[in-house]
């Protein structure tokens, strides 16, 4: 039997359409509306750069125009009906998901302990109990609660003080639960205070087998296709050499079958595909050709290698680059149109001037950046002043640039 080989056209149209970025962006973005989509990514990257808005916030709003903030605080804070946890990073994930992380949690604890020995440089753990007994008789805290004689001079945010340490390790590794965020800093409760209890009852939890079969199964639902190291990568919860084994069964099972993906440069790559990938009604949508500016962290472009394949589109976080070392700037938003990254934009919101300031923007190589473009582009800054917090817009001299060579 020949290999199935996905053309470029339409392994980015699966992908996309995986992401929830291929049809109108519309419809009710609050409650049950608002989890499916959150649902539908998997999880959502909690971030607190500010720019135009933080990382969650442009995610969410780039599906839903009609998000808001407070929507997510609702979800998350009041609902309960999602837990924030480790994926590749800090994250909101569905509370429904919340059993497949105990082998994350489990794995944390045999690993964290060393790690943040090693970086801290102190002995965090004798503050365990007495932080659970204040929790117990006092109620949720802060950071900022906890430890106030420990903090070293000129230290910075990354530089946490014992008790801060305890409270993250029992956090990730289960005995903790963060309610909720004040600004951006996480406040902590007794896991045994906020969960109902079939949640914490340790018969109903998944055994490994069983979560690495979750993990996989719903990381190849989210990406349409994949190789065993992106499955892993995905939630961040197992191996390569897990999600391989993984593969291994489902191929001998004939759940899955070996497919060649073609990428933007012609070159054709491995990958792994359900068996009716072919007839994936996905790869009958097109895109529509609203234009939409991404944050950095969107779940399309999280793997950086991947999108490069897929959309011939190579970017990197700039703002731990030294200013006179940048290509584009702090933090520069990519912008999608149909099925093609056509730009990035260096922009920010200056509040205190009511304004959205475009500062420079780089049409993508082979782009012609037009009247329609144009237009389109104010339209969505029109669309994101309200996310932003400001009414205006304005463009410093110079804006538009040249695109830059690959």
């Amino acid at each position: 039997m020949n290999t199935l080989t996905l053309s470029n056209k339409d392994a980015r149209r699966l992908f996309l359409h995986r992401h929830l970025l291929s049809d109108t962006p519309q419809g009710d973005a609050k409650g049950d509306a608002l989890l499916k989509v959150i649902e539908g990514l998997g999880f959502v990257q909690l971030d607190s750069i500010n720019t135009v808005a933080r990382a969650h916030d442009l995610i969410l709003f780039s599906r839903k125009p009609r998000y808001r903030p407070s929507g997510l605080k609702r979800l998350y804070e009041k609902d309960s009906a999602l837990f924030e946890h480790w994926t590749h990073d800090a994250a909101v994930i569905p509370m429904g998901y919340y059993s497949y992380w105990e082998m994350r949690r489990q794995r944390d604890a045999e690993t964290l302990r060393k790690r943040y020995r090693n970086w801290h440089q102190h002995d965090f753990e004798t503050r365990f109990s007495q932080l659970l007994d204040q929790i117990r008789e006092q109620g949720p805290v802060c950071s900022a609660d906890v430890g106030k004689d420990e903090k070293r001079p000129n230290s910075g945010w990354w530089d946490w003080h014992p008790s801060k340490t305890a409270l993250e390790y029992l956090w990730r590794t289960g005995a903790l639960h963060v309610v909720g965020r004040d600004g951006f800093q996480k406040r902590y409760d007794l896991t045994e205070n906020v969960l109902e209890a079939h949640l914490c009852d340790p018969a109903a939890v998944p055994d490994e087998a069983a979560t690495i079969d979750w993990c996989c199964n719903g990381a190849l639902e989210r990406l349409g296709f994949a190789t065993h190291t992106e499955l892993a990568a995905f939630w961040d919860h197992i191996s390569p050499a897990e999600a391989k084994d993984w593969v291994r069964g489902e191929l001998t099972a004939g759940r899955l079958q070996p497919i060649l993906v073609t990428c933007a440069n012609g070159e054709t790559r491995d990958a792994y595909a359900r068996p009716d990938i072919a007839d994936d009604p996905a790869v009958h949508i097109e895109p529509i050709q609203r234009l939409r500016v991404l944050s950095p962290f969107d779940p399309a472009l999280r793997d950086r290698k991947r999108a490069e394949r897929l959309f011939g589109f190579n970017y990197r976080v700039e703002m731990f680059v030294p200013e006179a070392k940048r290509t584009y700037g702090y933090y520069v938003f990519p912008i999608l149109q149909g099925d093609s990254i056509i730009a990035r934009v260096d922009m920010k919101a200056f509040r205190d001037r009511d304004t959205l300031v475009v500062r420079a923007l780089w049409p993508e190589p082979g782009t012609r950046w037009g009247k329609g473009k144009q237009s389109a582009f104010e339209a969505e800054l029109a669309r994101l002043t309200k996310l932003a917090g400001v009414s205006q817009i304005s463009f410093d001299d110079g804006w538009l640039r040249a695109p830059k060579s690959k």
